[in-house]
């Protein structure tokens, strides 16, 4: 007697490979797994990184990337997509026709420009090229306090008023809502500001975890905002939810010894704690 087939909900990914598995594809296909999604991917650059920082970038070229968008597309039934790493502007220019072309949607952009290490991802030229090619097909944006300032041309938000007000420039250009991270700011509690056209500023608020082990925060963060998204959830509730998420990685992850610099957060903790099967 055949078994009763199950539909799971599908996401993907277009970012890059980071080669120590805490940041970029392998941060949200774990991301996804750990939310019950099945995560396909679409690899836009190898990086021969660890914790410690970014040695080398090889970028995959333009056509080869959209054949991969198109492979996946004409296959899959993809309830939510997020970006990552994209390098430089050839790159930016073919994902965006890529999304647009297959009508890819909602879109999460994590406008990755440095990783954790403090090693430059995104080339100087590409900004524009985010700006003007990938904002206005987003759903939501989710920079943090550099990437955001950086976006805008305007000094690092020093306060929430001034997190807030960056969120509503970077709206101007184009997407639905911006997610602006406060994770890189000062304080007790970390405060993240949601903008969106549709409804008030939403302030969302964390204690800060005093740990160094905070590889791949900003992907995790996004595909988990995708992840919700997949399943449905309306995208304040996918952010609310994506923070929770976040936030218990990093106090499950501070206690996680890979390599010798910013270790990764736990993506897998609650899986961990839910003793095999097998």
């Amino acid at each position: 007697m055949a078994r009763p087939t199950e539909r799971v909900r599908t996401a993907l990914t277009i970012a890059g490979s980071d080669s120590s598995g805490g940041a970029g594809i392998q941060a949200d296909l774990k991301t996804f797994t750990a939310l019950g999604i099945y995560g396909a991917s679409v690899l836009t650059a190898l990086t021969a990184q660890n914790t410690q920082g970014v040695s080398g970038v090889f970028a995959i070229p333009g056509d080869f990337i959209a054949q991969q968008v198109a492979a996946v597309a004409a296959d899959l039934d993809i309830r939510a997509i997020k970006t990552g790493m994209l390098g430089d502007r050839a790159t930016v220019e073919a994902v965006a026709a890529a999304i647009a072309r297959h009508k890819l949607c909602p879109l999460v952009v994590d406008p990755v420009m440095v990783a954790t290490s403090g090693d430059p991802l995104l080339a100087p030229d590409a900004i524009d090229a985010v700006r003007r090619l990938m904002l206005p097909l987003a759903a939501v944006v989710t920079p943090n306090l550099d990437e955001a300032a950086r976006l805008t041309g305007l000094p690092r938000a020093r306060s929430v008023a001034e997190v807030e007000a960056q969120g509503l420039s970077i709206l101007a250009m184009g997407p639905k809502s911006v997610l602006v991270k406060g994770g890189h700011g000062e304080g007790d509690d970390v405060v993240d500001v949601l903008v969106s056209a549709a409804s008030p500023p939403l302030h969302l608020s964390a204690p800060r975890i005093d740990t160094r082990n905070t590889h791949g925060t900003g992907c995790t963060l996004s595909a988990a905002v995708a992840a919700f998204l997949a399943l449905g959830q309306p995208l304040d509730e996918a952010v609310r939810r994506a923070k929770a998420f976040v936030w218990q990685a990093l106090r499950h992850g501070a206690a996680l010894q890979v390599g010798h610099g910013n270790g990764p957060v736990d993506h897998l903790y609650a899986i961990r704690r839910t003793p095999s099967a097998i």
